[in-house]
């Protein structure tokens, strides 16, 4: 056994030499390319220990479209960086926690926007090209991707296969290459405002899909509880966000104030502030909306000065 596995070794070395080199360039020209909606630039952020930050905000895209750094920042005069992932549940988004440690001290405070679907199992990994220039021999990403049925087992361990079928990916590096691709930043700070208006979208995808529900997946959960104890580990403070969701969305899960509950429960339990804006007045109106979930720029605006002001109080 050990010489069928020298032998294996001795074959895959030479090509592992000759492809690094490759993958090193087509993984440094696209992940400067603002692509995967911006979720490259914070991930560069990261990496390049410029994420550092008092106050960090965890969560989805409910999180990065909808908390003004900037607004927090001024308010609450410290440095705020938004990690919100696009689509992402709290087990990719824990997986980032820990690569951001990395590479930047523990922040002071953590905001974590949670939803419906945090704590819920997800097959496959939505945005998944935005993992390809850092996965590569790294075991913390690509644990989790591999096992939520992104990359298949060897495409973190061979350099260049993983980029297998993305032939977009090819192109948008190699005009990034030739100076071809827009260098200006997708987000700002982790955030972006969306001047976007309400659409027909949430009708649309009620007559498509029937009201749904969602389950806490206890493995997920238990991520969570690793959090928590490092912020008390660490002597950060951790507060527990539910972004405002208009009135329709709140109708389309049927069990949405049990996972609220469930939230509530764990926040009383480990002594956490829970901020709740289910309530607020602007969730029932449209204007303020570009789906039912996401708020656009200008309410955005208002909830980051009222969040900013709430976690004031909470000093």
């Amino acid at each position: 056994m050990k010489i069928f596995l020298r032998r294996i070794a001795l074959f895959l070395l030479p090509i592992v030499v000759l492809l690094y080199p490759i993958d090193l360039l087509l993984s440094y020209w696209y992940k400067f390319t603002h692509r995967e909606p911006g979720d490259l630039e914070v991930w560069n952020a990261i990496y390049e220990g410029t994420a550092k930050c008092d106050i960090a905000i965890y969560g989805s895209s409910r999180a990065w479209v909808q908390i003004d750094p900037r607004i927090l920042s001024d308010s609450l005069n410290a440095s705020v960086y938004n990690f919100g992932m696009d689509g992402q549940n709290f087990l990719m988004q824990y997986m980032r926690h820990k690569e951001f440690l990395q590479y930047n001290p523990f922040p002071k405070h953590i905001v974590l926007s949670v939803d419906v679907f945090s704590l819920s199992k997800k097959e496959g990994v939505y945005q998944l090209k935005q993992f390809l220039p850092f996965v590569l021999w790294n075991s913390n990403m690509a644990e989790v991707t591999v096992h939520a049925n992104g990359f298949k087992w060897i495409e973190p361990i061979l350099p260049l296969v993983r980029y297998s079928g993305y032939r977009d990916v090819f192109l948008h590096a190699w005009n990034n290459a030739q100076g071809q691709q827009s260098q200006e930043a997708y987000r700002n700070n982790g955030y972006r405002g969306m001047d976007r208006h309400w659409t027909d979208d949430f009708e649309n995808a009620k007559k498509r899909q029937a009201i749904t529900q969602f389950k806490m997946d206890p493995n997920i959960v238990r991520k969570l509880d690793n959090l928590i104890a490092e912020c008390a580990e660490a002597g950060a403070r951790i507060t527990f966000v539910y972004c405002p969701e208009h009135i329709l969305g709140q109708q389309y899960v049927t069990n949405r104030e049990e996972i609220i509950e469930n939230f509530r429960s764990i926040a009383k339990k480990n002594n956490i502030q829970f901020l709740d804006y289910s309530d607020m007045a602007l969730c029932q109106d449209t204007a303020y909306f570009y789906n039912a979930s996401h708020l656009n720029r200008e309410g955005s605006r208002l909830f980051s000065m009222q969040l900013a002001h709430d976690l004031r109080q909470l000093r």
